[in-house]
């Protein structure tokens, strides 16, 4: 077990250090998704919850799941424990999780609609989700980082058009044509999400990540329009308010064209999925990333080689060690840990 109570004065957390480019004590960890089912302390807990959306806006139970991890493995940060569609069940919309089926969301499509949306500001959702931050913050060491996020406008919207499902033809179209309505939901999205972000930090998140996970469908203008632009505008709606709050990016899917994320103004760091070279990104970026989820499935041998050639390939004060995408269903407990341990002894 990790003992998360070290003396503040001698420690201070890694994660922040390379986020905001001060020389850290270590290479800095921790893993999306790794709160979850794959603990069995998780499963317990969610089985005493009842439902996911009782999880997520119990903030005792949700902050028991995010501090989970960090009592295991030797990580350098909790990412709270909430879901991206916080925003439009904020803002009003009908939410429910079907057990083996997904979110099932109420939906959008016209500028009537979207006006009957109410801001998040001061809702019942978000502040829960504020407790929920302030009562992990008070459970975490001066060494431990707490982390803080949102869905990306592009990702949140596709949700909400499409009613929770993962198909995004009808936001593609929208986006293509460039549709009245389409654009309104982006710029609200925006707007929201500053507010959302920034109440995480008024609650205690000391670094927030912006999560684009259908960021690859798009290309071209679409690209820029829809995914980039949005991204920066949040980022700067975010500095006006809290000018030295780290946010990290992952745009994932968009390949070739994540140099081009690198760019994004006041991220402080890119987060990147296991297919990118991360070589490819300016020698100035902050690298978070990039270990293949399925090899966690495929055991500890597997893990160790994987965790040595990325290290070698990143220089430790420009890198976030994470995964290129979550934690899997099935992931063995102790692999997670050997992939800590195999981090740790890489670095010395």
């Amino acid at each position: 077990m990790v003992d998360m109570r070290r003396d503040a004065s001698a420690s201070r957390s890694a994660l922040l250090d390379v986020l905001t480019r001060r020389p850290a004590a270590r290479r800095p960890m921790w893993f999306m998704r790794q709160a979850g089912r794959y603990l069995p302390e998780y499963r317990a807990v969610r089985e005493k919850a009842g439902s996911f959306l009782d999880l997520c806006y119990n903030p005792e139970l949700a902050a028991e799941v995010t501090v989970q991890p960090l009592r295991r493995y030797d990580l350098d940060a909790a990412i709270l424990f909430a879901d991206i569609l916080v925003v439009p069940h904020a803002m009003g919309l009908s939410l429910k999780f079907e057990e083996g089926e997904g979110p099932v969301l109420q939906t959008v499509r016209s500028l009537d609609e979207l006006a009957a949306l109410k801001p998040v500001a001061q809702s019942h959702e978000v502040k829960q989700v504020c407790r929920t931050v302030a009562l992990t913050r008070s459970q975490l060491g001066p060494d431990k980082a707490l982390i803080g996020f949102c869905g990306a406008p592009w990702t949140v919207a596709s949700y909400m058009i499409a009613g929770g499902s993962s198909d995004r033809v009808v936001a593609k179209i929208a986006a293509y044509q460039r549709q009245d309505w389409f654009c309104a939901l982006i710029d609200r999205l925006v707007a929201e999400s500053v507010d959302y972000l920034c109440a995480q930090a008024d609650a205690g998140a000391q670094a927030v990540q912006i999560f684009d996970s259908w960021a690859g469908d798009l290309v071209g203008t679409e690209l820029d329009d829809f995914v980039l632009k949005p991204i920066g505008a949040i980022i700067a709606g975010v500095r006006r308010r809290h000018p030295d709050l780290p946010v990290i990016v992952f745009a994932r899917g968009i390949g070739a064209h994540q140099s081009r994320a690198a760019a994004l103004p006041g991220a402080n760091a890119i987060g990147i999925e296991t297919e990118f070279d991360p070589s490819l990104l300016p020698a100035d970026v902050v690298v978070q990333g990039n270990l293949d989820p399925v090899a966690l499935l495929a055991g500890e041998k597997v893990v160790q080689k994987e965790v040595e050639r990325i290290c070698a390939s990143l220089d430790r004060r420009r890198h976030i060690f994470n995964l290129g995408h979550g934690i899997r269903l099935g992931t063995e407990p102790a692999v997670v840990g050997a992939v800590v341990d195999a981090v740790r002894r890489f670095d010395g």
